[in-house]
């Protein structure tokens, strides 16, 4: 009898962990979304550079938050990741996110980095605009700057005024320029699908149209909306 009872224990538990290692596509999504929440404390927060992402959160669209952009994830030599769109009307209020990728063969992840965390603060409409509508590609369709990086470092440009996107960047704890020209952005058409329970939500209708919702994304939307706005 116990030999039995073992058996469907060990049955029991195979099937649990089996279950357990399953996650739906909606539930990848929620979970960029929570990895993006905290990317976005960990940028905003950074004791040396904090306050250089806060001064253009006041300004921005839009933000992009890639929780983890990882050297050959697309292109041997390259890198390539996830993330979100979130974009932020007059009112000051943030939209739900819409879903994408990003890769590319030319993305520079400095001093040697293998992993990531990348926020594009989208500064214009024309940028915005670029990467809802198309498979957009920064530094060709859209202009790219590196947020400043620090003493004795060399940005792109000092005040990076004009550029349609300032790129931060962190890689195991250390703030980095990451150069993204090159980089191409593109719809994830499986997770805005997923996450939003309907086969018509395309990136324009979540983020501009306010078509679509998902309250589990609200942390974010709220974090976003705590940054200052002219």
């Amino acid at each position: 009898m116990n030999k039995w009872i073992s058996a469907l224990l060990a049955v029991g538990l195979g099937l649990s962990v089996a279950t357990a290692a399953y996650a739906s596509p909606k539930e990848d999504a929620q979970e960029l979304v929570d990895e993006a929440l905290y990317t976005v404390k960990k940028m905003s927060n950074h004791e040396r550079h904090g306050e250089k992402v806060k001064h253009y959160m006041k300004d921005a669209k839009a933000v992009f938050v890639v929780p983890e952009l990882l050297k050959g994830a697309f292109l041997v030599g390259g890198e390539g990741g996830s993330g979100v769109l979130l974009a932020r009307a007059d009112n000051g209020e943030w939209s739900y996110p819409a879903f994408f990728d990003m890769g590319s063969g030319s993305i520079g992840l400095q001093i040697g980095a293998q992993s990531s965390e990348l926020m594009l603060i989208v500064m214009t409409g024309k940028g915005l605009s670029a990467i809802l509508n198309n498979k957009v590609k920064l530094g060709g369709d859209i202009s790219a700057a590196v947020g400043p990086v620090g003493e004795g470092l060399e940005a792109s440009t000092t005040t990076n005024l004009g550029a349609d996107v300032i790129a931060y960047s962190t890689s195991k704890g250390a703030f980095i320029g990451a150069s993204v020209d090159g980089a191409v952005i593109w719809a994830d058409h499986e997770d805005n699908m997923g996450y939003y329970d309907n086969t018509s939500a395309t990136p324009k209708d979540i983020v501009l149209n306010g078509k679509y919702a998902n309250a589990h994304a609200d942390k974010l939307r709220e974090l976003l909306a705590s940054f200052p706005h002219n």
